[in-house]
């Protein structure tokens, strides 16, 4: 029997395909350094993991209601307006299992089917497969590299939008390039969609992963808010990847599409999962600190391997837990002009396991460098510096 031909448009996030090359490899015996997904491998802040368990004892493990529980949603509110500099309230949340459920949620509730959606490209592959998935047309935008790292193809974009467009994706502080928007190309992205009234969808899973600095969010810029949705979630920030744990943070009226699509979809979010979540909001943050911190350390030693490594160009990021460098001609030492090639090579040679830039969209006309992603969330110093040093030793042989 055949399957829904949307499917065919269904893509998926291409990290878990080169987890299974690494998990294969090393079945064979071969020691893996797994820099290709951004997980995190610190625990959980026992503040959080303590008020799941009172939680549970005190039997809140049945349905709630579908836009969260109050003190979450209250408590999401005043953090992100302390933080962001907006006037939210509770109403504007909607609590999701996990941020991803915010980019389908966005979409079904903006985008027509035909209509046009931006996204940054390289960028998270999720965006690109929803959009094309609901029947929108994906068009993707560029960044361009820079002395501090990478900066938006601003003319790119003002030559994509069309009377067609409906929405743009914006990831400041970005996976998988660590890009982070100056005051002026975050203005210029707002006046953008002011000036074609176009609603945005924010994401900003990593607002907070930040080692210097200050974060800013484009829902605080004049005008902004009303059209603005912000992807919250909790697995960064507080080391929750597995315990999915997110929010939209939205104008009232998708807010309470957002909160109908809950009760279609899944209800609910896990009850004791989010007075949990409310806990590591208003509680003891030391647990944050010291998770921040440790990456930190680990960013820090990723970068002093690979930036001294024959044939890699690299700035140093201030913020996520990516390093996103180029490796053209570290590939052209090697004899290797296919960057996926390459890094199977790597990973045979050295053990170390990451993805590449073909694996964050479609490669636009006109690349000719070759990138990398080195994700150094989920190891230690350690083995961060022992890996990515046999990668040298590799790469300089």
């Amino acid at each position: 029997m055949a399957l829904a031909e949307r499917l065919t448009r269904l893509g998926t996030e291409t990290a878990f395909a080169v987890s299974l090359a690494a998990n294969e490899w090393g079945a064979k015996g071969h020691r893996i350094y797994p820099f290709h997904l951004g997980d995190i491998d610190l625990a959980t802040p026992s503040v959080v993991t303590e008020a799941m368990n009172k939680a549970i004892a005190e039997g809140k493990t049945g349905y709630c209601p579908g836009a969260g529980v109050p003190v979450l949603r209250e408590a999401l509110a005043e953090d992100t307006n302390a933080r962001r500099g907006t006037t939210y309230t509770a109403d504007n949340v909607v609590v999701q299992p996990g941020g991803k459920p915010v980019i389908t949620k966005f979409l079904q509730a903006v985008m027509n089917p035909g209509e046009e959606v931006l996204y940054p490209n390289p960028g998270f592959p999720i965006y690109e497969s929803q959009i094309e998935y609901l029947g929108g047309v994906a068009k993707a935008y560029r960044y361009v590299p820079t002395e501090r790292g990478f900066a938006i193809d601003l003319d790119q974009v003002r030559s994509l939008i069309t009377p067609n467009t409906r929405a743009i994706i914006y990831n400041d502080l970005q996976n998988p390039i660590s890009a982070e928007s100056t005051d002026a190309e975050r203005e210029a992205v707002a006046q953008l969609a002011i000036e074609h009234d176009l609603w945005v969808l924010s994401d900003e899973a990593y607002f907070e992963m930040r080692y210097s600095g200050e974060s800013k969010s484009i829902s605080a810029l004049p005008g902004m808010a009303q059209r603005t949705v912000i992807l919250y979630t909790f697995s960064k920030k507080f080391a929750m990847t597995g315990w999915r744990l997110g929010a939209a943070i939205a104008p009232l009226d998708i807010a309470r599409v957002i909160s109908t699509m809950n009760t279609n979809n899944e209800s609910c979010t896990t009850q004791f999962i989010q007075y949990a979540g409310a806990a590591g909001l208003t509680g003891d943050q030391t647990g944050v600190k010291a998770i921040l911190e440790t990456l930190r350390g680990r960013r820090d030693a990723a970068f002093d391997v690979l930036s001294t490594t024959k044939g890699i160009h690299i700035a140093k990021p201030e913020s996520t837990f990516y390093l996103f460098p180029d490796v053209t001609e570290a590939m052209a030492h090697k004899g290797v002009d296919e960057v996926n090639a390459f890094a199977t090579e790597a990973l045979h040679a050295t053990g170390v396991s990451f993805c590449t830039r073909k694996h964050f969209g479609r490669p636009q006309p006109g690349e000719e460098r070759q990138y990398v992603r080195f994700a150094y969330s989920g190891l230690p110093e350690e083995d961060i510096r022992e890996g990515l040093g046999l990668l040298k030793q590799w790469i300089e042989s």
